[in-house]
């Protein structure tokens, strides 16, 4: 598809309503209802402790009706396949993305911590909404001086990676700009396409997906060129497939996580 074009949306959503594994336990990293997390242990300590700490970051285009429940399945099968895993909450509230940020900064701080089990480096998965979050602490707390947490690497499956481009497509009906509340050219600090990551990313799209276009992940990788960010565009797949691990994405997710790990 071309940067003006959106494909048709036909999404197959099962993964967010599917019956999933409660999580092990809820930890908080702040006072606030939002400021929690699902952790989910892996039965095999002795693998999981030779690993980094996996923190997810949920999507849903930073609506408040979205939150991590979705992320359940796939959380449950990260930590069946041997890692120590963190769903964060955050607060969505429209309008408001420093009070996102600073809840995804918080958590990066004062989780890790909490989770025994793991070597002590921490790998960001996000998906969607929760990708562009995962980028942009990538630049914003990975590897920052003032940091109590070295993030070692970002997996960012089908991320926001471009806010520009996503308000000109109208992506989520507006999702953009109910997000920042105001244009995205006025929050360049939020915009991962400006913000030069700290560690390495690798991004995993795929080229059927109709709810945030290929192109995105494209355009974020060309503008890092040089860096260590590597696209890997996945054939056959849209959007939910790359959270479903029953699709024929999950061997990629997993391949490019032990890549990074």
């Amino acid at each position: 598809m071309g940067n003006g074009e959106v494909a048709p949306d036909t999404e197959d959503r099962s993964v967010l309503t599917r019956v999933a594994p409660a999580p092990d336990s809820e930890i908080a990293y702040g006072p606030l209802p939002d400021q929690v997390a699902d952790c989910f242990l892996s039965a095999d300590l002795g693998l999981a402790t030779a690993r980094p700490l996996l923190l997810l970051m949920h999507g849903g285009y930073w609506r408040p009706r979205y939150d991590r429940e979705h992320l359940r399945t796939f959380a449950a099968a990260l930590a069946a396949a041997g890692w120590q895993v963190v769903s964060i909450e955050y607060r969505r509230i429209p309008g408001d993305p420093d009070a996102m940020v600073a809840d995804v900064r918080a958590a990066i701080e004062n989780l890790p911590d909490q989770v025994a089990g793991h070597n002590g480096q921490v790998i960001m998965i996000g998906h969607s909404a929760g990708g562009h979050l995962a980028l942009w602490a990538a630049a914003q707390v990975a590897l920052a001086e003032h940091s109590r947490t070295q993030i070692t690497g970002v997996i960012a499956l089908a991320p926001v990676s471009d806010l520009e481009l996503a308000q000109q497509l109208d992506l989520n009906d507006g999702g953009v700009r109910a997000f920042l509340g105001c244009p995205a050219q006025e929050r360049a600090d939020l915009n991962p396409m400006y913000l030069a990551p700290l560690c390495p990313i690798t991004c995993l799209h795929g080229n059927l997906d109709s709810l945030v276009p290929i192109t995105l992940s494209r355009n974020y990788v060309a503008a890092h060129a040089g860096s260590t960010v590597n696209l890997v565009e996945i054939e056959g797949i849209a959007h939910f497939e790359l959270i479903d691990p029953s699709s024929i994405a999950w061997p990629v997710v997993l391949d490019a996580l032990r890549s990074i790990s």
